[in-house]
C-alpha cells in the first residue's frame, strides 16, 4: 500500500439523543493531516464492514484524517461487526441519521479527533443510503469554500448512491399498515431484520428535506459520483439522475462490469480490481478537491 504508515484509534462520542456513536479515527504518522475525510457507510452496513477498513487505510495514507463510524441506532452496538441490537436497527429512521451525520461532521470541524487542530478542508464519502444522507448533508452544509467557519464540506464522493429513500415494497407498506413493522433479510447473515413504521412516518413528515435528487441540485462542492454498471441494488439511471441534477459540479464515473460493492465482500480478504480503481479514483479526487 503506497504512503505513509497510518494510526488507527477506536473512540465513542454521544450526541444529545443519548445514544453511542462508535468511530474509527486514522491519521498517517509523523505528520498532521491539514485536510479530514468523513467516511459513511449505507442501510445494513457498519464501519468495519468489506471494504471500508480497507478505504479508510488508503485515505489516510495519503494524508488526511479520517473518521469511519456506525450510525447509532445501525444495529451493530459495541460487537462492531455483528448485529445484536435488531431493536435499534428497528427504532432507525432517515432523520436520526441525519442528526449523526451532522454530530460527526461537526465534530470533523471542531478538531474533535484531530488533536484539536480543525482541518483546513472536509470531504465526505458515502455508500449507498449512506451516500443518499451524504448528499443531502452536504447540500445542508453547502459551503464549497469550507474556509470562513469550516463547518462547510469542500468535496463529495460517493460510491453507488442512491436517489430517493423510497424503496420500500408493497409489502412493506401492508406490513407496516397491519402490524406496525416490516422486514428485511440480511443475505450474509441471514436474520431477519425489523423496520418499525416511524421509519416509513419520518421519511413522508419529511420528504422535502429527505429527496435526494433535490439535494443534489443544491450541491456545489466537487462531487465525484462512482457507479458500477451491473449494480443490481442501485441502478446506473439513479447515478445519472444524481449527476445531472447537479450539474457541473459533479463527475459522473461508470466502472463497467462491476457491481453494488465493486466486488468487495464481507470479509474481505483481498481488493477486487473494481475495488481498487474506486479507491484510486477517489483518492485522486480528494487530492485535487481538498489540497492535501
Amino acid at each position: 500500500m503506497a504512503g505513509q504508515p497510518v494510526i488507527h484509534e477506536r473512540r465513542e462520542t454521544t450526541p444529545p439523543h443519548g445514544d453511542v456513536i462508535r468511530l474509527d479515527v486514522r491519521r498517517p504518522s509523523g505528520r498532521t493531516p491539514r485536510s479530514a475525510v468523513l467516511v459513511v457507510h449505507g442501510f445494513k452496513g457498519f464501519k468495519d464492514w468489506g471494504f471500508f477498513p480497507y478505504l479508510c487505510e488508503r485515505l489516510a495514507a495519503d494524508g488526511h484524517w479520517v473518521a469511519s463510524f456506525n450510525f447509532s441506532l445501525n444495529g451493530t452496538g459495541p460487537s462492531l461487526v455483528d448485529f445484536s441490537d435488531l431493536d435499534a436497527f428497528g427504532r432507525n429512521t432517515l432523520s436520526r441519521e441525519m442528526e449523526d451525520l451532522h454530530w460527526m461532521l461537526d465534530r470533523v470541524a471542531d478538531g474533535t479527533w484531530s488533536e484539536g487542530e480543525p482541518p483546513a478542508a472536509t470531504g465526505v464519502m458515502g455508500h449507498s443510503r449512506g451516500g443518499g444522507a451524504s448528499i443531502v448533508a452536504v447540500a445542508e452544509r453547502n459551503r464549497a469554500d469550507a474556509g470562513a467557519d469550516g463547518r462547510g464540506v469542500a468535496s463529495l464522493v460517493t460510491w453507488a448512491a442512491i436517489s430517493t429513500f423510497q424503496r420500500w415494497t408493497e409489502e412493506h407498506a401492508r406490513d407496516w399498515g397491519s402490524r406496525g413493522v416490516a422486514y428485511v433479510t440480511n443475505a450474509r447473515t441471514g436474520q431477519e431484520m425489523p423496520m418499525y413504521r416511524s421509519l416509513r412516518d419520518d421519511l413522508i413528515a419529511n420528504r422535502e428535506r429527505l429527496d435526494v435528487t433535490a439535494a443534489a441540485g443544491r450541491v456545489r462542492a466537487p462531487w465525484l459520483v462512482l457507479q458500477g454498471s451491473e449494480d443490481s441494488a442501485v441502478s446506473v439511471d439513479e447515478a445519472r439522475a444524481l449527476a445531472a441534477a447537479a450539474g457541473p459540479a459533479a463527475e459522473l464515473r461508470i466502472l463497467d462490469g462491476w457491481g453494488h460493492t465493486f466486488g468487495a465482500v464481507h470479509p474481505m480478504e483481498a481488493p477486487s480490481p473494481g475495488l481498487e480503481a474506486a479507491v484510486d479514483a477517489t483518492l485522486r479526487h480528494f487530492r485535487e478537491s481538498l489540497g492535501s
